[in-house]
Parts: C-alpha cells; sequence; structure tokens
C-alpha cells in the first residue's frame, strides 16, 4: 500500500500476518487482469500502485507482460512479492516509495494500476499529488484503472480511515485536480470476497489521460 500511515505502519501489516490472510487478498486477480489485458499489450509498460504483495505481478508475467513496475510504500510487502517470483523477480521494476512524493522519470506508462490505494488518500493535498502523478507517469492515451470501496463499502482498513467514492465521484475528484486531462471510459460496481467470507462493496473507475500536457 502506499500513500497513507507510513513506512512501519505498512511493514508492520505485512508482517503481522501471512498473505493469504490480508482482507484484500486475491489468488487471482480476475478482475484487474481483465482490464489490463483490454487495455494494454504485453509489450506496454505497466505500473502497479500500492502493488504490495499482490500476485497480479505474477499472472502479468505468466501472461507475458514484459514491462512491469510495482511501487509500494512497504520494503516488506515487495520483498513477499520478490521471495514468491524468485528468479522471475529480476525482470520486474521495483520501486519503494510514497505515490504522492515519487518524482517518475518521464511520461512512461501505458497502464496505471491501483487496487484500493486512493481510497487512503483522505486529505486533498494528497489526492492533488497522487493525480499529479499520474498525470505525469502515463503516456497521452495512457490508461489508469483505480479500484476503491464504494460509497457503502468499509469505512476503514488497516486501521485507518479510507475515502469512498462511486466511479463518478471518483471520476470528479480526479478532475478537481487535473481539469479536462482525464476522460471516464467505465466505472463498475465490484464485490470482493476476503478470506474470512465477508464481502467488500467497490468501486472500478478507468479514466484515459488526454494529449495535452499535464502543466496546461
Amino acid at each position: 500500500m502506499t500513500g497513507a500511515g507510513n513506512t512501519t505502519h505498512w511493514d508492520s501489516v505485512y508482517g503481522a500476518r501471512e498473505e493469504e490472510a490480508l482482507t484484500w487478498f486475491e489468488d487471482v486477480p480476475g478482475l484487474s487482469l481483465s482490464l489490463i489485458r483490454d487495455l494494454a499489450r504485453p509489450e506496454d509498460p505497466v505500473i502497479d500502485i500500492g502493488g504490495g504483495a499482490s500476485r497480479l505481478v505474477d499472472h502479468l508475467l505468466g501472461e507475458g507482460y514484459r514491462d512491469i513496475t510495482v511501487l509500494d510504500l512497504s520494503e516488506t510487502a515487495l520483498d513477499a512479492s520478490r521471495g514468491r517470483l524468485g528468479d522471475r523477480a529480476d525482470r520486474v521494476g521495483w520501486i519503494v516509495g510514497d505515490v504522492t512524493q515519487w518524482r517518475p522519470d518521464s511520461a512512461a506508462y501505458a497502464l496505471w494500476h491501483d487496487r484500493a490505494a486512493f481510497h487512503f488518500l483522505t486529505e486533498p493535498d494528497q489526492r492533488a499529488a497522487y493525480v499529479a502523478r499520474m498525470a505525469a507517469a502515463l503516456r497521452p492515451g495512457g490508461h489508469a484503472i483505480i479500484m476503491t470501496f464504494a460509497e457503502d463499502g468499509p469505512e476503514r482498513c488497516s486501521n485507518l480511515p479510507v475515502q469512498r467514492y462511486s466511479p463518478d465521484t471518483l471520476s470528479a475528484e480526479v478532475g478537481r485536480h487535473a481539469p479536462g486531462l482525464f476522460t471516464a471510459v467505465q466505472g463498475a460496481r465490484h464485490m470482493h470476497p476476503t478470506p474470512k467470507g465477508a464481502v467488500q462493496a467497490f468501486g472500478v473507475t478507468v479514466l484515459r489521460r488526454g494529449a495535452q500536457s499535464s502543466a496546461d
């Protein structure tokens, strides 16, 4: 995870339980994979924001994606992914950092994927910083997939408050921080079953980055 709490908090979260016991665990992240297949080719650069110990990277490598970056605040989480991947970890770019402070080198990515990081940004300045990084990192015509707790989803996660969204309210929030730069192309509701059998409501929003400069 990234953007809220701190490194110590998230290292503790990932260090306290096995990966399979975390509420957001998915053995096969089917929705994310389906969306990524639709929006990015195997040669396209993809970045997973707040990827942590997610198994998305395993499946993307298995499907032939060859330009993958994973960013997370917790090195403990990324170490879990690297250990699980073994020699395949060398085929992935790993960034330990906070997305709201990260400085992308260029508009290099065709696809930005975020499953449950943005909703931890409860302050407007955090969200503005996130959107600025997303705008700087995505190439014109690139897509962002952002999943957050839905408006009737949980109010807290990992002992932190969250900001809940529908696809419409998330698109509006991004638009406040980057007027005219992103266009919503898809919105949906998703029900995520946790390892303990609870069900969490998510909103799923797909945005397309426009051609103008992020500074315009």
